[in-house]
């Protein structure tokens, strides 16, 4: 085959691809469900991070999915704060793919005491997390 010929060949391959390209992209269920552009499940990482978005971040690391909060206090609860950790463990939009972990501290002689996480807070901030993901992914395969 000439070289002419081949490069006819590709011109044509080339042409018929571009032509492929509509502006309007095919949406299924299944890929709204792992879109993961930043190594974890883009609507739990956004879900999660406005979640969060009362405390000041101490580092948020999208390829590993690990969000990490600086302490903490409420203005009407000063002698309190809490830290929390949240860590993506997926690229699926999945109730397990979520694991949440919070520090509680009480202000004790002019310090800071450890104090113990009720489970209902952390799963209370689970489901929080994991609503507002699936509000997205309701979003975005609205188009809105």
């Amino acid at each position: 085959m000439s070289t002419a010929t081949k490069f006819a060949i590709s011109a044509a391959a080339l042409a018929t691809l571009a032509a492929c390209g509509g502006s309007e992209r095919p949406r299924t269920e299944l890929a709204a469900a792992q879109i993961n552009t930043i190594g974890v499940n883009a609507y739990l990482w956004r879900g999660a991070l406005e979640t969060l978005s009362f405390a000041p971040m101490a580092s948020a690391d999208s390829d590993g999915g690990v969000i990490v909060t600086d302490w903490y206090a409420n203005p009407s609860n000063p002698n309190e704060r809490v830290k929390v950790t949240v860590t993506i463990l997926d690229q699926d939009l999945r109730a397990d793919a979520l694991r949440v972990s919070a520090s509680r501290q009480v202000a004790q002689g002019g310090g800071w005491v450890d104090a113990p996480v009720q489970a209902a807070t952390v799963q209370k901030l689970e489901d929080i997390i994991l609503t507002r993901a699936r509000d997205l992914r309701r979003k975005a395969l609205a188009g809105n």
